[in-house]
C-alpha cells in the first residue's frame, strides 16, 4: 500500500461528529493557522513587573502632542494610566467627593481594624478614600501617626455613617488610650464608587423589572459589571464607567492628576450626569453619551443618545446657535456599544443595528436601522477589523460591512453549549491584525472568570479556539505588539517572544491540535500504519533542540474506543546539517480502519509550523 498523505483543511469543526468532520481538524489549544496549516501561537511577555489594583476590562492607547505613548487601564476598581518606558501606573481615578470631618473620626482598637464616623459617607465596600490634615493619636508615644493615616485606604462599610479601614499597624496602649481622634479637621478624598469585578446575582424586594415575578416574592436581576468606555479629545481623555459620569483628564496637567468630573467642570452645561458608554466622534468632534440622562432631568433613560456641541466638550444645551442636541432610538431596551466605522457610527441596542450619520444642522445627527432581531452579549464583544464590523450575539455571531449578516461558525455549537450567559458582560474582542483575526475571550459554563478564547480568520475563513485566561485586549499600531490584561493584574504584550511570560518566570506554552476521524485506505480493511515521515519546520525557535511529539490513535471503527496509539518526538536536528531539519521518520505499530492525528508542544522557546506528514501503511485483514 502507498504511502498516506494526511493533509486536513484549515481549520477547526466542532458542529458535526469527529467522523463525519473527516479530512479536518476537531479540537485545539493555542495554535493558529497560517497559509492553511497549523503553528502554535506567539508567546507573551509582562510590560511592567508592575501590577495595578483590580481587574482590568479596558485598555487605550494614545500618543500626546509630546509623542508621549499613553496606555489608560480601566479595572473595577480604579482608573490608570501607563506610559511607555515607564513602569508605573499612574492612578488618575476622579474624585467623588472631598469633605471635612470634624471631632476625631477614628475610633481603634487593640487591632489593625479602625472604625471612622463620616455621616452619609456615600461609599461602596471596597471604595478608596485618601486622608489628609490627620493628627497623632494619642500624643508622645503614639505609633498611629499623622504619617500612618495621611494616606490611601479601601473601605468596608458598616452603615450610613461608618465604615472600617486598615492600617499599616497595630495600635499601641498610647494611641488606643487617646482613641477616638485624628483631630478636627481630617479631609477625605472620596475615589469614585468601584464595582463589581464579576456579575453579581441580586435577590429580593425591588430586584428584577417591575411587575415581575408574583406579589410577595422578591424579583432578581444582577449587578452590572463595572465595564468603562473613553475616546481621545485630542491628546486628553474623555471616559467613563457604565452608569456612571463622564470625566476628563487633561495630559498637560500630568500623569499625577486625577480626572475630573465635566458635569461639575467650570463652564459645564447640561453635561450628562449619568450615562453607558461615553464616545468622541471622528467627524466634526462630538462627544457623545449614550444611554445617559436628558436636559433637566436625572433619570437615566438607557435609549437616549445626547452629543455635545461641536468642538465643546462642556457644552450640552441645545440651542438655536450651537450643535448639541439628542436622540431616542426605538428598538430595544438599552444602548450596549458604539463604533466609529467608515463615514458612521454604527450603535448597538440589545436588539438592534443603527447607522449614526453626520447630517448638519438643523437635525445634525440622524440614525438608520440597519439590522433588527440581533443581539450582542456585552459592551466590549464587537471588533472593527480590514473595514468589518464582527461582534458576538447571544447565540451566534455576526459582522456588518455594509449589511448585517450571520458568520458562519464551526465552532458555533462548542462555544454556545458551553458557555456561562450570566457571566456574558465579561466577553470582549480584540483585532490581532498582524494574523487576519478577530479574538473573543468568554467564561465557560462553569466559570465565572474568563477561560477560554475563540478566534475567526477572516482572511482564510476559519475557525479555532483555545483556553487563556484574559480580562482585556488591545490591538494597537501605537505600540509594537497586541496588548492583553491578565488576572495577575498586569498587562502583557503578545505575539512577543516563544514563551509564556506573564510573571517575568518564562514558562512553556502548552499547545497542541488533534485531528477528526479519517480512514486508512478506504476504511474497509483494518490497516497497521508501521511509519510516519513528519513534515515539520522549527523556524524562529530558539530551544537547542526544539521538540513536539506525534501521536497517532487507532479505532475499530467509527466512534468506537481507541484501541491502540503511539507516540514519538519529533526533534529538530543538528542544524549544520541543512537536509536533517527534524527526525525523518518514526516507526510505530498502530492498527485500526480509521485513525487520529495529534501534534502537541510544551517546551520553551520552541515554535513550529505543521505541514503534510505521510504514513506508511500495511494491510491487517478484515474483521
Amino acid at each position: 500500500m502507498p504511502l498516506q498523505k494526511i493533509a486536513f483543511k484549515p481549520g477547526v469543526n466542532r458542529e458535526n461528529t469527529r467522523y463525519t468532520t473527516e479530512g479536518g481538524w476537531y479540537e485545539c489549544d493555542k495554535i493558529r493557522f497560517r497559509q492553511g496549516n497549523p503553528e502554535i501561537i506567539g508567546g507573551w511577555e509582562r510590560v511592567s513587573p508592575d501590577t495595578f489594583l483590580g481587574v482590568c476590562r479596558s485598555l487605550w492607547n494614545w500618543t500626546t502632542l509630546g509623542s508621549v505613548n499613553l496606555l489608560a487601564v480601566g479595572t473595577n476598581l480604579k482608573y490608570y494610566i501607563q506610559r511607555l518606558g515607564n513602569n508605573a501606573y499612574y492612578d488618575i481615578t476622579p474624585l467623588r467627593s472631598t469633605v471635612t470631618i470634624n471631632n476625631n473620626p477614628f475610633a481603634l482598637t487593640a487591632s489593625t481594624t479602625v472604625t471612622v464616623t463620616d455621616t452619609a459617607h456615600g461609599c461602596l465596600t471596597g471604595d478608596y478614600v485618601t486622608f489628609s490634615g490627620a493628627v497623632d493619636i494619642g500624643g508622645g508615644g503614639t505609633n498611629v501617626t499623622a504619617a500612618v493615616l495621611n494616606q490611601e485606604f479601601q473601605v468596608t462599610v458598616i452603615d450610613a455613617n461608618t465604615y472600617t479601614i486598615q492600617l499599616s499597624v497595630t495600635p499601641n496602649a498610647t494611641a488606643i488610650a487617646g482613641s477616638p481622634g485624628g483631630g478636627a479637621a481630617v479631609v477625605a478624598a472620596y475615589q469614585i464608587n468601584t464595582g463589581p469585578a464579576a456579575v453579581v446575582p441580586f435577590y429580593g424586594w425591588g430586584a428584577g423589572t417591575w411587575s415581575s415575578g408574583t406579589w410577595g416574592v422578591g424579583g432578581s436581576t444582577n449587578t452590572q459589571l463595572r465595564v468603562w468606555s473613553q475616546s481621545n479629545w485630542g491628546e486628553d481623555l474623555v471616559f467613563g464607567p457604565r452608569g456612571g459620569g463622564i470625566y476628563y483628564w487633561d495630559a498637560t496637567t500630568g500623569l499625577n492628576t486625577r480626572g475630573y468630573n465635566l458635569a461639575t467642570a467650570v463652564g459645564a452645561s447640561d453635561v450628562p450626569t449619568v450615562q453607558n458608554y461615553v464616545f468622541v466622534s471622528d467627524i466634526s468632534r462630538f462627544v457623545f453619551a449614550f444611554g445617559c440622562n436628558d436636559v433637566g432631568s436625572a433619570v437615566q433613560d438607557p435609549m437616549l443618545i445626547r452629543w455635545s456641541d461641536q468642538e465643546d466638550a462642556l457644552n450640552w444645551t441645545p440651542t438655536a446657535t450651537n450643535q448639541a442636541g439628542s436622540l431616542r432610538l426605538s428598538h430595544g431596551s438599552e444602548v450596549v456599544t458604539a463604533i466609529q466605522a467608515r463615514q458612521e457610527i454604527v450603535v448597538f441596542t440589545d436588539s438592534a443595528l443603527y447607522s449614526l450619520q453626520y447630517l448638519e444642522p438643523p437635525l445634525v445627527w440622524g440614525a438608520q436601522l440597519l439590522g433588527d432581531n440581533i443581539s450582542i452579549v456585552s459592551q466590549n464583544s464587537a471588533a472593527l477589523a480590514s473595514g468589518v464590523i464582527y461582534w458576538m450575539g447571544i447565540d451566534k455571531f455576526y459582522a456588518y460591512d455594509g449589511r448585517v449578516q450571520t458568520l458562519n461558525c464551526d465552532l458555533r455549537r462548542y462555544v454556545f453549549n458551553d458557555f456561562n450567559k450570566a457571566e456574558q458582560q465579561q466577553v470582549f474582542a480584540g483585532t490581532n491584525e498582524g494574523f487576519n483575526e478577530v479574538w473573543w475571550f468568554y467564561c465557560s459554563a462553569n466559570s465565572s472568570t474568563i477561560n477560554r478564547y475563540v478566534v475567526f480568520n477572516y482572511l482564510e475563513n476559519v475557525w479555532y479556539y483555545g483556553t487563556l485566561a484574559r480580562t482585556a485586549w488591545l490591538d494597537s499600531a501605537l505600540r509594537d505588539y497586541p496588548m492583553a490584561a491578565t488576572y495577575s493584574n498586569n498587562i502583557v504584550y503578545h505575539e512577543s517572544g516563544l514563551n509564556d511570560n506573564e510573571t517575568g518566570t518564562p514558562a512553556p506554552i502548552a499547545a497542541y491540535i488533534s485531528s477528526s476521524e479519517f480512514d486508512i485506505g478506504d476504511g474497509h480493511n483494518f490497516g497497521f500504519v508501521w511509519r510516519v515521515l513528519p513534515d515539520l519546520t522549527f523556524g524562529n525557535s530558539t530551544a537547542a533542540s526544539p521538540t513536539v511529539n506525534m501521536t497517532l490513535y487507532g479505532l475499530y471503527n467509527s466512534g468506537s474506543g481507541v484501541i491502540g496509539s503511539a507516540n514519538q518526538d519529533v526533534v529538530k536536528g543538528n542544524t549544520y546539517v541543512i537536509t536533517e531539519e527534524f527526525t525523518g521518520q518514526i516507526y510505530t505499530r498502530v492498527r485500526g480502519r480509521q485513525m487520529i492525528f495529534k501534534i502537541n508542544s510544551n517546551q520553551l522557546d520552541t515554535a513550529w509550523q505543521l505541514g503534510a506528514p505521510r504514513i506508511d501503511i500495511r494491510p491487517d485483514g478484515r474483521r
